[in-house]
Formats: structure tokens, C-alpha cells, sequence
């Protein structure tokens, strides 16, 4: 859940976080003038509010919101008649700069929040004892935790990167094998059948001879070249122990269709436009991407609904996947997470789309739920554009 107003963006985290501070703030003001025999003024308490509220800015904008909560804080100081503080929210909006801020704005920051929290209504303008040693120890206790933070968060961006280079490379393996399964079928049978032409060939005219025997020879080659290049894409793998099993495509659409019904979520299918065969590379991708996208609304949505639109065009064919899932789906937008809450799944349909010159969106829907959508360029004809098959 988010808010967003002119700029300000905070979720509803943020607002625990501000309401939690204002909260540990007015009670720890609330014990000092029980104990100090004084009684805290409502402009202070005004104060102490408006500081902790300033904490939901503190993502987009930790400076200004550091210096906020700091005047803010000193007015506190300046007109509660008690000690000064080192509340609660000073310390957050300081952890925000050291996270979010470059070193020399950290620093800074740093430097200026050990004396402005050390205001106090006395007649000099810093407490001289113990406060402002305990509010120097305190920023550097901040500071530090911040930066330690900082550099673990960028570790697990680091591991996180590493995961998604080796899910693609992965993924590139398994559309090497399946491209060979594919191709190479195709190319094997044209071999065979110009070498079959060529020897029952009833009569010998030699431009049709010649003409077959380049293309048997072609065949071949073509047939070598491609099994060395993707032997080259499979290298390390472990040898496959059974017969490859035929491959699926958009004919096979209803069929996991089917099991995600059977899975428990109520799941819509339907196709606009003439149907016609699709090269098999492309359908394969437009099941693959079906698949994957009713897996993951099986996992994320529970047994919300889903449907599925398969869409033949003149010149491309698009397949959009759309489910209900809880919330409103800002929750899947978390910065820093893989999509869909962790799997790399979306990163494997991009790259079989792109392998065809293709789009992919996939994206929270502001109604709730998730979409995956992917358009493939096919000619009229069926054949796969150059370069993309």
C-alpha cells in the first residue's frame, strides 16, 4: 500500500515507522517531566509530532528530512522545559542519510546532529556536560550502523545480480536444447528428403540433379554447424539419459490450461482471430510464457482468477495472462526484489521473447492482480522473420 502526493511517496511501513517514533518520543518526554517535577506544553508535544511525521519523506528525501526532524527537534528542546533528547526519530532520519547519502553528506550530517540535539533552554547554547557526549556517542552508534547496512544491502544487490546472471544463462541453455530439438528435426528431414529425391529421381536431367545434391549437401552442413553451435551453448550440462519428447506450442494451450483449473484456480480461456499454425519456436514460446505466468499466479495469487487471451494477428501473435490476485499489487513493486516476490521466471520469458524480436510487459495491475502479455512478430505465411528462429 502507498500514498503519493506531490512527490512524496511513503507506504504504509513508513507510517508505522512515523507513528511508532512519535510515539516512543512522547513517552520518553512524557517520563523526564514526571521525573523532572514539569509538565510538557503542547507546542512541544506539536513538535515532537511534526518531527516524526517528517519520517515519511525520509526514503526519497533523507537530508531534507534529516534537517526537519533537527529544527524541529531543537524547538522541542527550546521550549519543553525539560532536558534535551535524543529521541527516537532523530536517530531514524540520521540512519536514512548514512544508508541512502553519500559519504561527505553523512558526514556532515553527522556533525550536525550531535550539537542540535544537544539544544536546551539552559543559558549556553549547548548542554556542556554529559548530554552532549551521550548525543556525539549516540550519532556515531547511528552513523555506523547505517553504513554497516548500507554495504550489506549492496552485498545482497551484488548476490542477487549473480542469481539473475546464472537464471539467464540457465534459461539460455534449456532454449539452446529445445532450439535444437526443433530445428534440427526440420533440418534433418529436409536432408532426408532431398536424398530421397535424388535417388528415386525417374529420369537424369542434370541441372535438377545438381540442383538436389547442393541442397543434400547444404543440409548437412547446416545440420553440422547448428549441432556444434549449440553443442557449444550445452557445454557442461549432463547427458540427457532418455529420448526427447516432442515439444509443446500453442496447440497445448488448453491442456495446462486445464491442469490450473484442476490446481484449483478458475482460469478463462479464450482465442480471438483466425487460428493458424504457428513455427514451432514461436510456439513454443507462446507456451512457455503461458506456463510460467499461470505458475506464478498460482503461487502469488492463490486461487484468485485467471485468464488467458491468445490472439492471432496478420502479422504477430499475442498471449496475455491475467489473474486477481490479492492486494493491489504495490507490494510487488518493492525495489530491489526479483519479480513476482523472488523467482526469475519473468527473466527467462524476456529472453525467449526477445530471441524473436518480440515484447513482453509484466506488471502489477492498479485493479489488483498481475499481467503478462507477449506479442511475436509471424508473417502471414507462418515462417519465422530473419535472425529470430
Amino acid at each position: 500500500m502507498g500514498t503519493r502526493a506531490e512527490g512524496l511517496t511513503w507506504t504504509r511501513n513508513d507510517a508505522l515507522v512515523a507513528v511508532g517514533a512519535a510515539a516512543v518520543d512522547l513517552t520518553g518526554f512524557a517520563f523526564d517531566t514526571q521525573f523532572e517535577d514539569a509538565s510538557l506544553e503542547v507546542t512541544a508535544a506539536f513538535f515532537v509530532v511534526a518531527s516524526s511525521l517528517a519520517l515519511l519523506a525520509r526514503r526519497r528525501h533523507p537530508a531534507v528530512t534529516l534537517a526537519a526532524v533537527l529544527l524541529l527537534g531543537a524547538a522541542v528542546n527550546l521550549t519543553a522545559s525539560v532536558s534535551p533528547h535524543f529521541g527516537l526519530t532523530p536517530a531514524i532520519a540520521l540512519y536514512s542519510v548514512a544508508v541512502a547519502c553519500r559519504p561527505s553528506v553523512v558526514v556532515c550530517a553527522a556533525l550536525a546532529t550531535a550539537p542540535l540535539t544537544s539544544l536546551g533552554q539552559g543559558g549556553l547554547p549547548f548542554d556542556p556536560g554529559v548530554g552532549l557526549i551521550a548525543n556525539t556517542g549516540a550519532s556515531l552508534l547511528v552513523v555506523t550502523t547505517g553504513l554497516m547496512a548500507k554495504r550489506w544491502q549492496r552485498e545482497t544487490e551484488a548476490r542477487r545480480i549473480l542469481l539473475a546472471e546464472r537464471a539467464v544463462a540457465d534459461e539460455r541453455r534449456r532454449i539452446a536444447r529445445e532450439l535444437h530439438d526443433i530445428v534440427a528435426h526440420h533440418i534433418t528431414t529436409m536432408q532426408l528428403m532431398a536424398g530421397g529425391a535424388r535417388a528415386n529421381l525417374a529420369h537424369d536431367p542434370g541441372a535438377a540433379r545438381e540442383a538436389l545434391v547442393i541442397l543434400e549437401d547444404s543440409g548437412r552442413m547446416a545440420l553440422g554447424e547448428m549441432r556444434q553451435l549449440l553443442d557449444v551453448l550445452r557445454a557442461g550440462e549432463e547427458p540427457e539419459t532418455g529420448p526427447p519428447a516432442p515439444q509443446p506450442g500453442a496447440a497445448d494451450l488448453e491442456r495446462i490450461v486445464t491442469e490450473s483449473r484442476l490446481a484449483g484456480m478458475d482460469t478463462e480461456f479464450t482465442v480471438s482471430g483466425p487460428a493458424r499454425p504457428l513455427p514451432p519456436t514461436v510456439g513454443l514460446t507462446v507456451f512457455r510464457v503461458v506456463q510460467e505466468a499461470l505458475t506464478n499466479a498460482r503461487k502469488h495469487a492463490g486461487n484468485a482468477p485467471a485468464r488467458v487471451r491468445l490472439t492471432y494477428r496478420p502479422d504477430e501473435v499475442a498471449v496475455e495472462v491475467c489473474d486477481e490476485g490479492p492486494g493491489d499489487g504495490a507490494a510487488r513493486r518493492t525495489p530491489g526484489r526479483p519479480a513476482r516476490q523472488g523467482g526469475y521466471g519473468l527473466i527467462g520469458m524476456r529472453e525467449r521473447v526477445a530471441l524473436h524480436g518480440g515484447t513482453l510487459e509484466a506488471a502489477p495491475r492498479d485493479d489488483g492482480g498481475f499481467r503478462v502479455a507477449a506479442r511475436l512478430p509471424v508473417p502471414p505465411d507462418g515462417t519465422p522473420h530473419p535472425g529470430h528462429a
